[in-house]
């Protein structure tokens, strides 16, 4: 167990310093800002929409090194994914972080941050930018907080 805890950390690691899909997109069809109040990480993730499927999304804004690597591994998860598909990946990503249940195949990667459920305070910095995500599509104007 201790490899597989080491394996984790090393991808969450890699994704707090290298970012994937870190930067603001040109003209994004969808924008939000998300905050979480309690640590202060800061995020702003851009999609782009079309016919109901994400072409490209990306984010940028400043946090811990859990809030960082979630958004990156969460861009790469929804990048090619149909909208009507996002709410279900939430849900299921959000039971693995708060749940001890078994991580489901279909979110791949981002099943290594599993391990947050052991620090409820981290729930937050790790589902932050699902929630800027979903306040894009909803179309939301004011920023979104994890409180």
């Amino acid at each position: 167990m201790s490899d597989l805890r080491d394996l984790y950390q090393e991808v969450i690691l890699d994704h707090n310093k290298r970012p994937r899909n870190f930067r603001v997109l040109p003209q994004p069809t969808h924008k939000a800002d998300g905050v979480n109040p309690l640590c202060g990480d800061r995020i702003s993730v851009f999609l782009d929409i079309e016919d109901g499927v994400i072409k490209d999304i990306a984010f940028q804004g400043a946090g811990c090194a859990i809030s960082s690597a979630s958004a990156s591994l969460m861009t790469e998860a929804l990048k090619g994914k149909p909208v009507k598909d996002i709410e279900h990946l939430f849900e299921a990503f959000h039971n693995v972080v708060t749940t001890d249940c078994e991580c489901p195949r279909g979110l791949g990667k981002l099943g290594v941050l599993a391990g947050v459920r052991d620090y409820p305070s981290r729930v937050k910095c790790a589902t932050l930018a699902w929630h800027a995500v979903r306040a894009a599509l909803e179309q939301r104007k004011e920023a979104v907080a994890t409180e």
